[in-house]
């Protein structure tokens, strides 16, 4: 219903913050990095969405596109609500999250409290087949400069957090990836992606 909001920051809690804007108070659920991030009176934009069911309405919002794609992503895992999702973001940037899915990395998600050995499976396993498979190209067949495993995975987090093949690949073109790890790769192109 709303894709983002605008407006100064009235309030601040653990798990919400509450958002002025003309005069109207929007109570906005998150995550702590996002929280974290916000200064009372400060102007912001946070990216939204509003999660129904039969007795609850409730708005969560993010700092980022991706934080709020990979929030999606996680409510579409069966047995994964909001709560669990914010809970995730909470511990791991969208980066690490995307990184951690494509790689199968079980031991980065446990580490969320809350999140036990049968839920990050669920996880991988349901959101692996979540990516943009359309628009899947096999990286080894495109000029990248010092294209390797890194590269691959990063593209494939990337996918993972919204971007197509191609924007990941355009994005990388432009990044030195010398001696970068995987999560360094994602954190430079999503700097750049947001410009």
């Amino acid at each position: 219903m709303y894709s983002y909001i605008k407006g100064k920051i009235e309030y601040k809690a653990p798990d919400y913050f509450v958002m002025d804007n003309n005069g109207m108070g929007f109570k906005i659920f998150s995550s702590l990095s996002t929280i974290d991030k916000l200064e009372i009176g400060q102007e912001v934009k946070a990216y939204t969405y509003m999660y129904v069911r039969e007795d609850l309405i409730c708005l969560y919002g993010f700092s980022s596109p991706e934080e709020l794609r990979v929030f999606e992503l996680l409510i579409s895992v069966s047995g994964i609500g909001p709560k669990v999702a914010s809970a995730v973001l909470s511990s791991l940037s969208p980066s690490k999250f995307g990184l951690a899915v494509i790689i199968g990395d079980i031991q980065v998600l446990k580490s969320v409290p809350g999140i036990g050995l049968k839920t990050a499976q669920r996880m991988i396993l349901e959101l692996k087949d979540k990516m943009k498979t359309e628009e899947a190209l096999d990286v080894s067949q495109v000029e990248i400069y010092n294209i390797n495993d890194n590269v691959s995975e990063a593209i494939n987090a990337l996918q993972v957090l919204g971007y197509s093949a191609i924007e990941s690949m355009k994005v990388l073109k432009s990044i030195d990836v010398n001696n970068l790890e995987v999560e360094d790769i994602i954190k430079q192109s999503l700097k750049n992606l947001s410009k």
